[in-house]
């Protein structure tokens, strides 16, 4: 089984110039290699991933998809998705951080104006920014205020992936005169930014998460990366899929995290010490051990298989542009909540059961096996798979439309 096998890439996704494909898989699977080497000291340290980021920075991860032409790598989506998946096999909180990284670096080409997403690649690019934040609905909502020198933005955002290592800040907030929610980019440097190192989650460590206020922040015309009002007439079919293209980078990081501890397990019981002729439980040999992970082995399968579907969907959306329908677009969204469910829980199982493979030999901390089963099931409760199922009921059964929900 291999660590982090890439979905196909679909016909439909338009050509950019660039390395290519098969560069950007060979750089990832180096990044993923060297963070592999001190995943586990990485982890139990703790430390905000500064140094994690730089090396994201020298392998052009950062500015995968860029267009070339504006400084980028100029890379398509099913590679970013790949480099995701590979990266999490190795360290699911830093995949996590460069999914995120990667969605709100994008969220512009989906929201706003061409000629804004441009300006804003182009010094994404020449300055190599991380993106921290997040654009999913919070309470209390960041506020939006116009002002007589133009606009400022107050309150606190309780979780943002990101936010300690981040160079832009990504957020959601709500106009105050006339409610509309937007996509805002702040300055962590700015006046009136306070991050506060305050998650201490079980799991995902390194993602780098905590939380921001903000105190009459200036934000100018630029800094508005577009709407994220879900009115027909606001929202189109087109900006829309900002939803299941985001939401399938967290399936590429829970199926990484799936095939990355079934690596480790694999790796270390062929590793063990010499068995007894008997072949006492938690060998190689033993029966139990290899259904288990032959158990496991299919419900990773099965999972990627799902995921590679909801990958070409999601592509075919992306090609057909103004011209995706709203029902088209209901079709993605329910095939990438079942890749997520599907994809959950192989993360969830492969995690946990690799533990009882290994037996109790899995227990010494320097081996760092639990840090999958953290990293897993923090990324999960953030994002409750029952949510998904509900919805590809709902549509199954009644055919309603998959609300409209950002990834956290």
């Amino acid at each position: 089984m291999a660590t982090a096998p890439a979905p196909p890439q679909p016909t439909a996704e338009p050509r950019r110039t660039g390395p290519g494909r098969a560069h950007w898989l060979r750089v990832t699977r180096e990044t993923a290699d060297d963070l592999a080497t001190d995943a586990v000291e990485r982890e139990q340290a703790g430390k905000a991933p500064f140094d994690e980021v730089s090396r994201l920075r020298e392998a052009g991860l950062l500015t995968l998809l860029i267009p070339a032409e504006l400084g980028g790598g100029g890379a398509d989506w099913p590679t970013a998705y790949a480099a995701v998946r590979e990266i999490a096999a190795a360290d699911g909180a830093i995949a996590q951080l460069l999914g995120s990284h990667t969605f709100l670096s994008w969220s512009a080409r989906f929201l706003g104006e061409p000629a804004l997403a441009a300006r804003i690649d182009l010094r994404s690019a020449a300055e190599q920014w991380c993106w921290g934040g997040g654009l999913a609905r919070q309470e209390p909502a960041l506020a939006l205020t116009p002002t007589a020198g133009g606009q400022v933005l107050d309150g606190r955002q309780s979780y943002v992936t990101g936010v300690l290592v981040a160079d832009r800040i990504a957020v959601r907030a709500v106009r105050a005169d006339s409610a509309e929610p937007v996509a805002v980019l702040v300055d962590p440097a700015a006046p009136g930014v306070r991050v506060d190192n305050d998650a201490e989650t079980f799991g995902q460590r390194l993602a780098a998460g905590g939380s921001v206020e903000f105190d009459a922040v200036p934000v100018a015309a630029d800094d508005i990366l577009g709407s994220l009002s879900t009115e027909e007439d606001a929202l189109s079919p087109r900006a829309a899929l900002i939803s299941p293209v985001g939401r399938l980078l967290s399936v590429q990081l829970r199926l990484g995290m799936a095939e990355g501890v079934l690596a480790e397990a694999r790796d270390y019981s062929r590793a063990g010490a010499p068995w007894h002729p008997a072949w006492p439980v938690g060998s190689p040999h033993d029966p139990h051990v290899l259904s288990a992970f032959g158990e496991l082995t299919v419900l990773v399968r099965a999972a990627s298989a799902l995921a590679d579907q909801a990958l070409a969907a999601v592509c075919a959306g992306l090609a057909l542009g103004d011209d995706l329908t709203f029902e088209e677009h209901a079709d993605i969204a329910v095939l990438v909540a079942m890749a997520e469910a599907a994809a959950a829980r192989a993360a969830q199982d492969s995690t946990a059961r690799a533990l009882d493979i290994v037996g109790a030999r899995s227990t010494p901390a320097r081996l760092g096996l639990d840090r999958f089963w953290r990293n897993a099931r923090t990324h999960t409760l953030y994002e409750p798979v029952a949510h998904r199922l509900r919805d590809v009921g709902d549509y199954f059964l009644n055919g309603a439309h998959p609300a409209f929900v950002l990834p956290l």
